[in-house]
């Protein structure tokens, strides 16, 4: 792509029981040039639609008949992990959120979202960023990881993988911080955090910043009420 090149709006599918909203949110991604590739009314529906079509980025209201929408993002992202989730919720603190992300969601979407920040949202998964802040992914798994009794004693053996520096980084990152933050905190250019970000993510698997906070706490590395 040159530098001139305009950027590929992601391919979305919908994944809603509600007739009425997955119209709606059809004709708002459509009007603003992102392509709805496919409609489900299910979770079975979404597994094979995201099969047969491979987009971008899906659409999925977490709570669904029969197949729900956090089953139909497991098996999804276990058949093709490089697909973005977006979760549909009708609360801001839905229980199943904190679920949703520590399987591979890359964030989640109030289902009263405004036509403009539904199609940013779409636009910035569709790039393989994580649509939630560092801090509000961090109030949704403190609340959830201290309900379920988590995290267990000490960090699991997977976070042997990393560097001191890269330890601290990530314990930084399950705090809530940006890049901007980290880079002040540890006296780095916000370039050499970058790296150790990403080196993070290829060490440990995961797939952007939602998941990296989840693992934090999950791995007892950040504590639920850690400042």
């Amino acid at each position: 792509m040159t530098p001139d090149a305009p950027e590929r709006a992601p391919r979305v599918l919908i994944a809603d029981d509600q007739t009425l909203i997955r119209t709606g949110f059809r004709l708002i991604l459509n009007a603003r040039g992102i392509d709805v590739v496919g409609e489900a009314a299910d979770g079975a529906e979404a597994i094979a639609a995201a099969g047969e079509l491979k987009p971008d980025v899906v659409l999925m209201d977490i709570r669904m008949p029969d197949v729900d929408g956090l089953e139909a993002t497991r098996r999804i992202l276990a058949r093709d992990p490089g697909i973005r989730v977006l979760m549909l919720t009708t609360f801001d603190l839905d229980r199943y959120v904190y679920t949703a992300l520590s399987i591979g969601a890359s964030g989640f979407l109030l289902k009263d979202v405004t036509p403009e920040h539904l199609a940013a949202a779409v636009r910035l998964v569709g790039t393989g960023d994580a649509l939630l802040a560092p801090q509000i992914t961090r109030r949704l798994v403190e609340r959830y990881a201290a309900e379920a009794g988590r995290p267990p004693e000490g960090p699991p053996a997977d976070l042997a993988a990393l560097t001191p520096r890269e330890r601290e980084v990530l314990f930084l990152l399950g705090r809530g911080m940006s890049n901007t933050e980290l880079a002040a905190e540890l006296t780095l250019s916000e370039a050499t955090v970058k790296s150790h970000v990403a080196r993070i993510f290829a060490k440990l698997g995961l797939r952007d910043r939602a998941q990296a906070v989840v693992l934090a706490y999950e791995s007892g590395l950040v504590r639920p009420g850690a400042r």
